[in-house]
């Protein structure tokens, strides 16, 4: 998950350190964080990522101390019923179990976020298998099993004005944008700080950035010169979410266009359009608002 993307950098940047690995191994009710998500713990005490969302953090560092001073690795349990749960528990509501282990060969060794990291770059999922009896971690392995997706990145097509509320929404989700168009006066620093930008014809760039199950294409520029063909070239990749922006029936005139271009049936049922979720929207940043909402949820399913 992508929030365990900094956590995984601590873990590289402080290599070589004493280190523990809080993971969150089991969640009822409503957990404040997903199963899966972690939290590094260094020997001088700084520490990257959550657990709780802040609700048990205290006691997992002193927890991790001990692991790091050589205890073994422990599984903890969490919950609004415990005696003390306005200090070390959920007091709002559910249950979590979290997992507490030395990064080391006797536990998750520190080769593994170097795996991990590898395998992000080179789009590959990572299954790595925990043993929640001996705290030892190791690729593909039985137990408590952890996945570790590619990095979610959004292609936009057309720096739109929406492009430009769309941006900024996939920055706050976690998500790596890219915004790609040819046309010069439109794609510019000014008008998207802070955002890749890529001037080449959206067929080639989409191509070139071999789009994965963690990469969303949205096309946004209302010409077909643009659209179409990046449109095509997401198509042939396994792409998690494909979306074009425009009327039904101006969607339906594209899948025509499309479908003489060869596009297969099957192919073409992969396209939301109109893209985004039916909210009602009104205006540039409501309509990238429904098209994030789609996006996050595609990733999810």
């Amino acid at each position: 998950m992508a929030e365990n993307d900094s956590v995984i950098a601590a873990a590289l940047a402080w290599k070589g350190a004493p280190l523990a690995l809080a993971t969150v191994v089991s969640t009822w009710g409503s957990a404040p964080r997903p199963r899966g998500s972690h939290m590094i713990v260094h020997a001088d005490g700084r520490f990257e990522g959550s657990v709780s969302g802040g609700c048990v953090e205290t006691d997992i560092l002193a927890t991790a101390a001990e692991v790091i001073g050589g205890a073994p690795a422990v599984v903890k349990t969490y919950g609004v019923a415990d005696d003390a749960a306005w200090e070390v528990g959920l007091p709002c509501g559910g249950t979590i179990e979290v997992l507490v282990q030395p990064v080391s060969d006797a536990g998750f060794a520190p080769a593994l976020f170097e795996s991990i990291a590898a395998a992000r770059a080179s789009g590959s999922p990572l299954d790595v298998g925990t043993d929640l009896a001996t705290g030892i971690s190791a690729v593909g392995a039985g137990g408590f099993l952890n996945r570790y997706d590619p990095p979610r990145r959004l292609l936009i097509i057309g720096a739109v004005q929406i492009a430009q509320s769309l941006a900024g929404l996939a920055r706050e989700l976690g998500i790596n944008c890219t915004v790609i168009d040819p046309r010069g006066r439109f794609l510019t620093p000014e008008r998207f700080p802070g955002v890749t930008l890529d001037d080449r014809w959206p067929d080639e760039a989409v191509t070139a950035m071999r789009p994965d199950r963690a990469t969303a294409v949205v096309t946004l520029s209302h010409d077909i010169k643009i659209d179409d063909p990046a449109l095509i070239a997401a198509l042939a990749s396994p792409a998690g979410y494909v979306a074009a922006l425009g009327s039904r029936r101006s969607h339906a005139a594209r899948l025509e266009r499309l479908a003489a271009a060869g596009v297969t049936p099957d192919s073409l049922a992969r396209i939301e359009g109109p893209a985004g979720l039916n909210l009602g929207a009104i205006g540039p940043a409501e309509i990238a608002l429904s098209i994030a909402a789609s996006m996050v949820r595609s990733f999810h399913g």
